[in-house]
């Protein structure tokens, strides 16, 4: 792998809901916009040129081989890397709590009484609520590993069952 000019354990991803790249490390859950203390900027400049504009990540239309669509439903609780969201400045819910709420999320949508999307725009804590919890396209290594993994492992149109993240807990469904 490319030298990112990160300090041990930070990695480059990409948020789909700013198209912008920011800085996380698995260890910690920590994630910051602006890079962490100890970054060689040189480096970080020419491995950010290679490998996050447009043209390096093969989307500039919006999607390429190997990635996947999806839109999902967060829930986050007071343990959750950013407890606060457009829908509640500070967060006090358990993470059981949160998770009960996304049974009810669930259930209403495997009766086919709602979709995922319609109960995404008023109900989820992402900022992709305002676009039914649209996620656009993304590969292999731009979400959280978790997330990642039950996204990948679902068929088109199919909807999971609850995925806990450093995020909160979600309901994700596979779009394209």
């Amino acid at each position: 792998m490319a030298d990112s000019g990160l300090p041990a354990g930070w990695e480059v991803r990409h948020s789909n809901s700013k198209n912008l790249p920011y800085y996380f490390n698995p260890a910690t859950k920590e994630s910051h916009w602006e890079p962490p203390t100890d970054t060689d900027t040189e480096k970080l400049k020419l491995y950010m040129a290679t490998h996050h504009t447009p043209a390096a990540r093969n989307d500039v239309d919006g999607r390429s081989e190997g990635k996947i669509r999806c839109s999902h439903l967060l829930v986050k609780h007071r343990d959750s890397r950013r407890p606060s969201s457009w829908r509640e400045a500070e967060i006090t819910r358990s993470k059981e709590e949160a998770i009960e709420i996304l049974k009810v999320h669930e259930q209403r949508i495997q009766s086919g009484e709602t979709s995922l999307g319609d109960l995404a725009v008023s109900e989820s804590d992402c900022s992709s609520a305002r676009k039914k919890g649209d996620l656009g396209f993304f590969g292999h290594g731009e979400m959280q590993k978790e997330f990642e993994d039950a996204a990948f492992a679902l068929q088109h149109g199919q909807v999971s069952g609850i995925v806990e993240t450093a995020s909160g807990v979600h309901l994700i469904q596979r779009v394209q």
